[in-house]
């Protein structure tokens, strides 16, 4: 294994961060329905983890609007519980062939309580960047130890390291502030 090699996998493991990342903040409702809102969601299916958007078709028929038509019929229960363990503060109605979930305008008080939601999940992804460059820095220290790079590659690579990972930490507070300004809009 070469510099190159653990910097490559370090950055492919910062990409799926910043991936799961947005993926968790488009789970975070801002007063507007959004497929995004659900289709995450993991639902004990027979016993299996599935997420929401496999087992049915997710529909805004209006902005306050969402349903979730279950190709399963029987799903429905599990989805129904899978929404109200949710943080999304909405409460599902069903009438046996489709879900729909009415997303209310949200109070100053919520908008508050979901910013700091938001804050935390960014946090959580600075910190799982961080390990990604404490377990490449590791890597590379024991590339040199093993005397396969030189002391000069190594810090190379450690200062490379160091670069992207104020890149992927600049973009996770870039999609926070996006996130902030979403909710914070009437």
């Amino acid at each position: 294994m070469t510099a190159k090699e653990v910097l490559h996998g370090a950055e492919d493991k910062m990409k799926k961060t910043i991936e799961t990342v947005t993926r968790n903040f488009a789970e975070v409702r801002t007063g507007r329905a959004s497929p995004s809102m659900v289709e995450g969601l993991h639902v004990d299916y027979y016993g299996t983890p599935t997420m929401v958007k496999q087992l049915g078709s997710i529909s805004v028929p209006d902005a306050h609007m969402l349903m979730i038509q279950p190709w399963d019929a029987t799903a429905i229960v599990e989805i129904e519980k899978a929404i109200m363990k949710s943080n999304l503060g909405v409460m599902p109605s069903n009438d046996g062939k489709v879900i729909r979930l009415s997303v209310p305008q949200l109070s100053k008080e919520r908008r508050q309580e979901l910013i700091k939601v938001v804050h935390k999940m960014s946090e959580d992804g600075r910190v799982s960047l961080r390990t990604v460059r404490r377990d490449a820095k590791e890597a590379l220290e024991k590339l040199e130890k093993d005397k396969v790079i030189s002391e000069d590659d190594k810090f190379t690579g450690i200062d490379e390291l160091q670069k992207l990972v104020d890149k992927y930490i600049a973009r996770v507070d870039e999609i926070l502030k996006n996130k902030e300004k979403e909710l914070n809009e009437f």
